[in-house]
C-alpha cells in the first residue's frame, strides 16, 4: 500500500505542481500523443499541427460512441478540460469532465473560462476518482477516455464504475497505450522512465477488454490505432528539447511489438 501510495503521490505532482501540460511535448493544453494525418516529410512540423493531433484524437474516440445532439457523456480523466470543451461544442453533448487533480481543474476552470459561459450549463468540471465515480448510476450516455488510465491501478474498478453510470443501452469508449496480447516479457519498463516508476502501467490490451466484459459490457472492440500515434509523435519530439532523451523509445517499442496505442470500445 505505501508503494501505491508513493506511485500516485508522483503523478500527483506531475499533473500538479510540476504541470505536465505546460512541456513542449504537449500544446494547446493537450496532454496526449496525438492522432496524426499525413505530414509531409523534409520539414518541421508546426505547433499547430501538433495541436490538431491531440484534438483529433479527441474526435476519434468520441466518434465512437453514440452521439445525437444532447447527449449526456462523461470524461474520465479530463485534466485541463480543452478536450472536454471541444467534445462538448463540436458533438452539441453535455459533458462532465472528472479529474482527482484540484491543480488541474481550476486550470480547466481558468483555461475554458469562455467555453463554460458560451456552452450554457453544456459543460461541468467534477473532482473525484474514475475507480469510485461520484454519480449516481443511470447518469450518462455514454463515457469515455483520452489517454488517461495508463494511470490508474484497478482497470477492473473503471470498468465496473463506467458500466454502472452509464444507462441502458450507453457505451463506453478509451484510448491509450497497452501491450499487444502476444508481446510477452518485454524490456519497456527499461526504456520508458515513467514505466520503470510506475506512473504509467502498461497491461496486456486483452486485460482490460476481459475487464469490460466481466463489468457487463455486451460487446467489447479492441482496435489499435498506433500507425496514426508513434511515428509522427516521435517526428514532433525530435524537434523538442527533448530529442536525445527516453521519450524517443516510445517508437522504439512500438517497432519491436512490445507497446501499441488503442481504442477500446464497448457497449
Amino acid at each position: 500500500m505505501e508503494q501505491e501510495n508513493d506511485v500516485q503521490a508522483k503523478r500527483d505532482l506531475m499533473y500538479g505542481e510540476l504541470d505536465l501540460g505546460s512541456l513542449t511535448i504537449f500544446s494547446g493544453s493537450f496532454i496526449n500523443y496525438g492522432y496524426w494525418g499525413e505530414i509531409a516529410p523534409h520539414r518541421d512540423i508546426t505547433v499547430e499541427e501538433r495541436t490538431a493531433s491531440q484534438a483529433e484524437l479527441y474526435r476519434q474516440v468520441v466518434s465512437r460512441l453514440s452521439t445525437p445532439p444532447g447527449v449526456q457523456l462523461l470524461e474520465l480523466g479530463c485534466g485541463i478540460g480543452v478536450g472536454t470543451a471541444l467534445v462538448a461544442r463540436e458533438f452539441a453533448a453535455y459533458v462532465s469532465g472528472l479529474d482527482r487533480s484540484k491543480a488541474q481543474l481550476a486550470r480547466a476552470a481558468e483555461t475554458n473560462a469562455a467555453a463554460l459561459e458560451k456552452l450554457s450549463g453544456r459543460l461541468g468540471f467534477h473532482e473525484g476518482s474514475v475507480t469510485e465515480i461520484p454519480f449516481p448510476a443511470d447518469s450518462f450516455d455514454g463515457v469515455y477516455s483520452v489517454e488517461a488510465l495508463q494511470h490508474v491501478d484497478d482497470l477492473a474498478a473503471v470498468a465496473r464504475e463506467a458500466r454502472r453510470v452509464l444507462r441502458p443501452g450507453g457505451s463506453f469508449a478509451a484510448a491509450t497505450f497497452f501491450a499487444p496480447d502476444d508481446a510477452g516479457e518485454t524490456p519497456v519498463a527499461d526504456l520508458i522512465e515513467t514505466v520503470a516508476t510506475g506512473v504509467d502501467v502498461v497491461r496486456p490490451v486483452g486485460a482490460f477488454a476481459g475487464d469490460l466484459s466481466a463489468a457487463g459490457f455486451a460487446k467489447v472492440e479492441v482496435e489499435s490505432i498506433g500507425e496514426h500515434v508513434w511515428r509522427q509523435f516521435d517526428r514532433w519530439v525530435a524537434q523538442t528539447e527533448y530529442r536525445d532523451s527516453w521519450g524517443r523509445n516510445w517508437l522504439r517499442c512500438y517497432e519491436n511489438g512490445w507497446i501499441d496505442y488503442y481504442i477500446l470500445t464497448a457497449s
